[in-house]
């Protein structure tokens, strides 16, 4: 064999991947994903700012995302209960039809309110997005988990972050864009159609060949057995305690600096056209870069080495935005801000949502997911819907960030040792397992 030809045979493997139909899926299902998230984050801050709502009361709104973090309540039903009617088409493709109409469904809900009129009703209505998101992103990453293979998993976590950006910047530029021209009312209808991806691509895809059909739940026993069992299973495992430490803190400062940025440009006096460009547009591109550069550092580093450096990178992203509190209305320190920090983002996604799917077992892949995802932000809503708006005005833009900088350091120090000692190893689940002799490209 050539080298010319050997060299080709090298170039088609490592972009085959990404043209395999279960990572084009993953995009799909990512760009579904994204979109509820912006509903109730950027936009709905934005929209409250412009209505003239105080800080408190609009970090306060981000405890609806703690919803979010409760998913992990009622994970168990999209494992174990057959729908009627639509139960016909599978497990997961039957909730995914469901959970998808009710996401476009809450955020027509979420259209029809008016906080300056009724900020209570708003507050029930994105709470409801929430709710419904939630759901939703329990079945998604199921679907995703269990569609993948696993050495897709990497190629995989990056096209679904893909997909992630661009349905949320996506949605939010949108939003932006019709909500100066036509109101946050129909803002919100037009962005209800971003849930259609991923109902399109499971009625396609269909059933997934990985998923374990749940058994057949009798009695009350069994009932409590289906909850408990997932998480019996993960903390079984050796090391699962550090792990899910590891989880509840590695985002912490982070997720707390994240839900502020459009307070912080608010104040800085940026336009609704000047978020749109540098906000969602330069920070859209800065995160598909970060995406491509984590799967070829996963490839490459392997998963150990290339979790640290995300950690390490999304800490330092948040220093950039203490530059831009200090420099004040500036179109190059925003552009470099957002830049730095979606790039961090984005190859963080990639590598740190590919370390969690192999935590999965695949009997439980929809109530563990659910427990990690949920652990590995409600830390940093929970504190930014009921301190952060108080510690801005108290200590300012500036030292605020660098406050969330320094909350990122335990995260970093405990994955360190984690891989040291050799339970990033010893924790993992069956989602990650190749099978003995496989081809990870056959």
């Amino acid at each position: 064999m050539s080298a010319e030809t050997a060299d080709e045979r090298s170039l088609w493997d490592s972009v085959r991947p990404y043209l395999e139909k279960e990572s084009l899926a993953a995009f799909f299902l990512g760009v579904s994903s994204g979109f509820p998230y912006a509903m109730i984050g950027a936009t709905l801050t934005t929209r409250l700012a412009q209505d003239g709502i105080d800080k408190k009361t609009v970090t306060a709104f981000t405890l609806a995302f703690l919803v979010y973090n409760l998913k992990v309540f009622w994970a168990w039903l999209v494992d174990g209960v057959r729908l009627p009617l639509l139960g016909r088409l599978g497990q997961r493709v039957s909730w995914m039809l469901l959970a998808g109409s009710l996401v476009m469904a809450a955020v027509a809900n979420l259209a029809l309110v008016d906080p300056a009129a009724d900020l209570g009703a708003t507050v029930l209505a994105a709470v409801l997005v929430g709710v419904a998101g939630a759901t939703f992103d329990i079945v998604i990453d199921a679907y995703r988990i269990e569609t993948l293979k696993p050495y897709q998993l990497g190629t995989g976590s990056g096209m679904s972050q893909y997909g992630w950006r661009i349905g949320s910047a996506g949605a939010g530029a949108l939003a932006l864009i019709v909500a100066g021209r036509s109101g946050w009312s129909a803002a919100y209808l037009a962005c209800a159609l971003f849930a259609l991806p991923a109902m399109l691509t499971a009625l396609f895809l269909g059933e997934p060949a990985r998923h374990r059909e749940p058994t057949r739940r009798k009695g009350v026993g069994e009932v409590v057995a289906s909850i408990i069992g997932p998480f019996g299973e993960f903390f079984r495992r050796h090391g699962a305690w550090l792990v899910l430490l590891f989880i509840l803190v590695h985002k912490v400062g982070d997720t707390l600096a994240n839900l502020t940025f459009r307070l912080l440009f608010d104040d800085l006096g940026f336009t609704n056209d000047e978020i749109a460009i540098w906000d969602v547009g330069v920070g859209f591109w800065a995160y598909l870069i970060g995406v491509f550069i984590g799967g070829v550092a996963y490839a490459r580093m392997g998963l150990k080495r290339s979790v640290l450096l995300a950690l390490v990178l999304m800490a330092v992203s948040n220093l950039s935005f203490a530059a831009l509190a200090a420099a004040g209305h500036s179109n190059i320190g925003m552009a470099g801000a957002i830049g730095f920090e979606n790039m961090a983002s984005g190859y963080g996604g990639v590598v740190v949502v590919a370390y969690f799917s192999a935590l999965c077992d695949l009997r439980y892949t929809a109530a563990q997911y659910a427990l990690i995802s949920a652990g590995a932000s409600v830390v940093g809503r929970f504190a930014t819907g009921t301190t952060a708006g108080a510690l801005i005005e108290g200590m300012g833009y500036v030292n605020f960030y660098l406050l969330t900088t320094v909350l990122a350091l335990p995260g970093i120090v405990l994955f360190w040792w984690m891989s040291r000692s050799g339970l990033v190893d010893a924790a993992m689940g069956t989602a990650g397992e190749e099978k003995s002799g496989a081809d990870p490209l056959t």
